[in-house]
């Protein structure tokens, strides 16, 4: 997770220990986004040439840098994440994956690395939601900009809608929880961490309106599940 206020103290610990397994439920299709977002970034970059990938918000299962390295090996990335707990387990993943040499730990946030224009493309998945506020997630997008080359792309993912608008798929997403073994209050108690943990950007267009602000193009979803969105874009030039 990639921001400010105290976002990055919300993965503690003991929530990192659990966060592969809880992300996976939560998100139908975690690995399918990732997969489908690797594969944009090779498509959109062309195959076998070096590449600097920016991962921000890479704590936890590394599965963007996991993903992206099966297909690339010419691609060097840098994880960025102000939960300590979270980048550790995030660089454990990269260890077993054999990619410690071409990963780069920094632990902080984005606006922390030098203003330089020199990544050929970023990531963005699952963080926009847990930012608080349209300033918080302006100035991560805002901070991407900056150090992406003009045309070079972002993928961004997450959730959007204001989780009350879309009573159905909350209760989908404790069915969701039911099919996994979780009881009647374990899935309230999920539910209302929930509700109470998360900023979610309202649509669709505001996500739209927030890259563009950054200096973004128009992005195009490639992914949906339930309150889960994915997108490409693209610096504009």
């Amino acid at each position: 997770m990639t921001k400010t206020g105290n976002a990055a103290g919300k993965f503690n610990a003991g929530r990192a220990a659990e966060y592969a397994v809880q992300s996976r439920i939560a998100l139908a299709g975690y690995d399918a986004c990732h997969e489908l977002a690797a594969c944009l970034l090779a498509a959109d970059l062309g195959p076998g040439r070096p590449a600097r990938i920016l991962v921000a918000g890479a704590g936890g299962t590394a599965r963007e840098i996991v993903s992206a390295a099966r297909l690339e090996r010419l691609w060097h990335f840098t994880a960025v994440d102000p939960s300590a707990p979270m980048l550790e387990l995030a660089m454990a993943a990269v260890g077993e994956a054999g990619l410690t040499a071409r990963t780069t730990p920094v632990l902080g946030e984005v606006a922390a690395l030098p203003e330089e224009p020199i990544y050929d493309a970023a990531t963005l998945i699952g963080v926009l939601h847990h930012l608080p506020g349209e300033a918080a997630k302006q100035s991560v997008l805002d901070a991407l900009a900056k150090r992406l080359k003009p045309k070079a792309p972002l993928i961004l993912a997450g959730n959007r809608h204001a989780y009350e608008s879309r009573p159905l798929f909350l209760s989908a997403w404790g069915e969701r929880w039911r099919m996994h073994g979780a009881t009647a209050a374990e899935i309230e108690a999920k539910l209302g961490k929930i509700r109470q943990g998360a900023d979610p950007p309202a649509s669709d267009q505001e996500v739209a309106g927030l890259l563009t602000q950054a200096g973004f193009e128009e992005p195009t979803l490639f992914f949906s599940s339930l309150f889960w969105g994915g997108w490409i874009t693209h610096r504009r030039g």
